[in-house]
């Protein structure tokens, strides 16, 4: 309390500032198109030992993600409802209605994110484009860089 009634000066001490995602983003993706065969998709994520990946559409919009989760509704559908080896593409089972993230976005705002779903990545886009993606490694990254004082 203050009694010697002079006004107690608020807290001016503005909140800590986080890195952008940009910094900790993959810029480089390994991408799929709507129509590529399925298989021929999930021979590339074994092959480059990733868990999933954007879908891009003709005119390279974001059209949805293709997961590691996607691909196993494959063995799901031809063992229970016994469908037939067809060719099936991308499309036929990746995420359509995906929630990306804005390039402006920092490093706290996507750790809340994570923390509130059970998604492993995001798409982060800017006007709509997609610039990169940030899984929760790359933020557990941004974790360890952080130092003490900055908390």
């Amino acid at each position: 309390m203050n009694f010697t009634g002079k006004r107690e000066e608020a807290d001016t001490k503005a909140a800590p500032q986080y890195e952008s995602v940009t910094r900790y983003m993959a810029k480089k993706l390994v991408t799929f198109k709507p129509e590529q065969p399925i298989h021929e998709a999930i021979d590339i994520m074994l092959e480059k030992k990733i868990s999933g990946g954007p879908v891009l559409g003709e005119n390279d919009e974001l059209v949805g993600m293709l997961s590691e989760k996607d691909c196993l509704k494959i063995l799901v559908d031809r063992a229970y409802h016994n469908q037939p080896n067809q060719k099936s593409t991308v499309s036929d089972y990746m995420t359509e209605n995906v929630e990306t993230i804005d390039i402006d976005k920092d490093v706290l705002d996507v750790a809340n994110l994570f923390l509130s779903n059970n998604f492993r990545r995001y798409p982060v886009v800017q006007d709509g484009k997609l610039k990169g993606q940030v899984s929760r490694r790359d933020i557990m990254r941004a974790t360890r860089e952080l130092k003490g004082t900055t908390w």
